[in-house]
């Protein structure tokens, strides 16, 4: 299955704004399940994205819909970033990561850079150790899609990564919000907006 086939994960893969909004706007129910948050060393990917090296905070979760993990999502920022424009990343729990980087005009994204993961590789044994860790067994092969960006907020940097899994194939993403127009209720019960 390739990235451009029609009925692939490309409209996912593709898809501006908030990955989360979109899944939750499938309506069938959105959650995020946190594998790990704290202390991790960086891959060489986030290392070049943040631009430095140094201690960081790692978030490793899976995104449900449906009950189905959908999507492995890792986040990295440089410690010291959270101590400043990243604070409010400690406290996230198990709210999506969108409630902080949405919505904020002091927060800037850069392009999607979608990459077909390598069959070896840190993040291939990251996804497999927290696959294994929600007791989901051995990940698919089909998860071979992946995004990933960089968000910029006072002059610091955060990465995220999302890796997608083949059930999301041939479900068009939820619709992103427009501006003006309100949340479907239940992205504003998982927000507590």
């Amino acid at each position: 299955m390739g990235l451009a086939t029609r009925g692939g994960l490309r409209p996912w893969v593709m898809a501006p704004g908030s990955l989360s909004r979109r899944l939750a706007a499938l309506g069938q129910g959105f959650e995020v399940q946190v594998l790990r948050q704290g202390l991790a060393r960086l891959q060489a990917a986030e290392r070049a994205a943040l631009g430095a090296r140094g201690p960081s905070l790692v978030r490793e979760v899976l995104l449900h819909v449906g009950g189905e993990p959908v999507v492995w999502a890792r986040s990295a920022v440089l410690l010291r970033a959270t101590r400043g424009p990243w604070k409010a990343l400690k406290g996230l729990g198990s709210r999506p990561l969108a409630h902080l980087l949405y919505g904020d005009p002091r927060i800037q994204r850069s392009a999607l850079c979608p990459l077909r993961l390598p069959r070896v590789g840190a993040t291939r044994r990251g996804l497999a150790r927290s696959w294994q860790q929600a007791g989901l067994g051995l990940p698919s092969a089909g998860l071979q899609w992946s995004r990933s960006s960089v968000f910029t907020r006072g002059g610091a940097a955060l990465r995220v990564m999302e890796v997608f899994a083949p059930a999301l194939v041939g479900q068009p993403p939820g619709a992103h919000r427009i501006p003006g127009k309100p949340l479907p209720s239940f992205w504003v019960q998982t927000l507590g907006a």
